[in-house]
């Protein structure tokens, strides 16, 4: 009875401990914005955002999905517009191409595609899918689903929407400049309109041989 009475006074005891530390976590030592402090001269404990600074997030949900919840979308100053280049340096485009957007302005050829599918596959695949359909792996798993890249939505953008995407991030979506190179957005930008092309090719600029090779698979 002694043992039994000593092993339940320990475990109110530690129960006791546990409560206190977590008091503890409710309370942290930290100053809530705009909050008064005698840490700083103008006796506010909110500090002025470091010069050149841009918003990113605004609205009810900012806090959540990484704070990249309703972004704050840059706008592109009037008359002439530039690019992100493959490099990471500036590509003149013309004002009318700029009004909504502009072009991917690398040269678009069959090893660009290849490389831009390869990292697709790397990056993008695992919530857009290997066609593009939004139903990834992971989406299939609970994660939020993203938009299909053959709604008529993302088939209108410009060019320069999915690469600001790729490069800033939206929604829950992690933005990845910092991970693949301004030449590998733009290649995964070519991949995504080849996989939009494939739903939706005109028949006239098709060659006998695509043809012939549809025709067998849809009889």
């Amino acid at each position: 009875m002694t043992r039994r009475i000593l092993w339940i006074a320990v475990a109110v005891c530690a129960l006791c401990g546990c409560e206190r530390g977590m008091h503890d976590m409710y309370e942290q030592p930290k100053f809530k914005p705009l909050t008064p402090s005698k840490l700083f001269d103008d006796g506010n404990s909110s500090r002025p955002q470091v010069a050149g600074t841009v918003p990113h997030s605004a609205g009810a949900l900012a806090g959540s999905s990484s704070g990249r919840s309703d972004p704050i979308m840059a706008q592109r100053p009037a008359g002439s517009a530039i690019a992100v280049g493959a490099q990471g340096g500036g590509v003149p485009i013309a004002d009318a191409a700029a009004a909504s957007g502009y072009a991917n302005p690398m040269s678009i050829t069959l090893p660009f595609i290849i490389r831009g599918r390869d990292r697709y596959d790397v990056y993008c695949s695992p919530c857009h899918s290997r066609t593009g359909d939004g139903d990834g792996m992971i989406v299939r798993r609970g994660f939020p689903a993203p938009p299909s890249y053959h709604s008529e939505r993302l088939r209108e953008a410009p060019d320069s929407h999915f690469f600001q995407v790729i490069s800033d991030g939206f929604g829950v979506m992690y933005p990845y400049a910092d991970r693949i190179t301004p030449e590998d957005r733009w290649a995964i930008v070519a991949y995504i309109r080849a996989l939009q092309l494939s739903r939706r090719a005109p028949s006239a600029e098709l060659n006998a041989l695509d043809v012939a090779t549809l025709r067998g698979r849809t009889q």
